[in-house]
């Protein structure tokens, strides 16, 4: 069985985190798959973002998109209340970190005047790079408990979905959401493309209750893939997980030790903020090691 590493965010501990220098640069590195966030704008564009409201630690604001914007400063602000051209106005590559100790602000590079993608720019990158062996993991934020700032669910999923099938991506990707509403409606409107039920014991209650069998629901969900958190990842999961047939990508691990340790466990996937480490186990272990994506003629934009 292959194992695979998907890098987080892009790669959030060396570049800065669903930005196209970072996406391009991880590639070039070598992952199996890119793994990022979108949510939906006030003028329904798929912007790549973290959060549901502007983080004051990856964004800072820089102008008005006009000198009497009522909505500026945009820092802050929901995502789904502002516009495309007031988002695109952040400067995304430079980590602004609330504490000290912050472990990405002392790890990452900075990209100053970095702008927000929006998913197409993503895709078109990645056509751009013919980089047909990376597996694009798209995860959609949506918050069924703060509605106010999350999309409808299933709109949200089709126009993530489009977009994929717009740019002929669709075959290598996977959909990916803590919102197990979104692996329903990805489930029927592209039964042939991965989902991932992603769970961390803080967000479990979002889906109901899921009996003791965690599994077995992200099965029933219409999940192919579950994706816990690695502090849920024990032997007795693994033996369920066996049983609903499912893969485990586990995230995030930064440390080689745990890695190993989930590696040992029989996870399939690794999910991490530094594919750089993850590539020196792998040599040590004698995985197969996904192939770097060679660089584009031209730099990339931002």
């Amino acid at each position: 069985m292959r194992v695979e590493i998907h890098g987080h965010r892009g790669a959030r501990g060396l570049w800065p985190e669903n930005t196209l220098p970072g996406l391009s640069r991880t590639m070039e590195l070598g992952v199996h798959a890119l793994e990022f966030d979108v949510a939906l704008t006030a003028d329904r564009r798929l912007v790549l973002t973290h959060d549901l409201t502007v983080s004051a630690v990856t964004s800072a604001d820089t102008r008005p998109i006009a000198k009497d914007d009522p909505h500026f400063p945009y820092v802050g602000k929901p995502i789904n209340s502002l516009g495309l051209a007031q988002l695109r106005t952040l400067d995304v590559g430079v980590r602004l970190p609330r504490h000290a100790d912050d472990p990405f602000a002392l790890t990452q590079r900075a990209m100053p005047e970095t702008r927000m993608p929006t998913l197409g720019a993503v895709l078109g990158l990645v056509n751009a790079y013919e980089a047909e062996d990376v597996r694009l993991h798209v995860e959609l934020k949506s918050d069924p408990t703060r509605p106010e700032l999350t999309a409808d669910p299933e709109v949200f999923t089709e126009l993530v979905l489009e977009e994929f099938d717009r740019h002929r991506r669709l075959d290598n990707a996977a959909i990916l959401s803590f919102d197990w509403r979104i692996i329903g409606h990805a489930a029927r409107l592209a039964p042939d493309t991965r989902r991932f039920a992603l769970i961390e014991l803080d967000t479990l209650h979002w889906n109901g209750p899921l009996g003791d069998d965690i599994p077995a629901a992200a099965r029933e969900a219409g999940a192919t893939t579950l994706s816990p958190e690695h502090v849920m990842v024990d032997e007795d999961l693994m033996a369920q997980v066996a049983a609903a047939e499912l893969d485990v990508a586990v995230w995030t691990v930064n440390d080689k030790a745990l890695a190993a340790r989930m590696l040992d466990l029989g996870v399939s996937g690794i999910v991490t903020d530094y594919p750089d480490r993850m590539r020196e186990l792998w040599r040590e272990r004698g995985l197969q090691l996904p192939d770097p994506v060679g660089p584009l003629r031209r730099p990339v934009g931002v």
